[in-house]
């Protein structure tokens, strides 16, 4: 019977590290959620296009920026 190929082993987090990590992500979290309320509720209000273009920018820069953070977030769960 033919052997199975291997699957990559993951290197484990050492948990304090892991710890550590998580915590500046929950903060991090945090930080991105200030931003994207503070854009939500200026783009309530009446800008002009130019400030609207930088509103757009600021909220796509947070959405990118907690994409990456669930993305770390996730990579911690598999690997602590």
């Amino acid at each position: 019977m033919p052997s199975q190929p291997k699957m990559e082993q993951q290197t484990k987090i050492p948990a304090d590290i892991s710890t550590q990590l998580r915590t500046l992500a929950h903060d991090l979290s945090n930080s991105i959620e200030t931003i994207m309320q503070a854009c939500y509720l200026l783009n309530q209000s009446k800008l002009d296009p130019e400030t609207k273009k930088w509103a757009d920018m600021i909220d796509a820069g947070s959405r990118d920026s907690a994409r990456i953070n669930r993305e770390i977030r996730d990579i911690l769960r598999s690997r602590s």
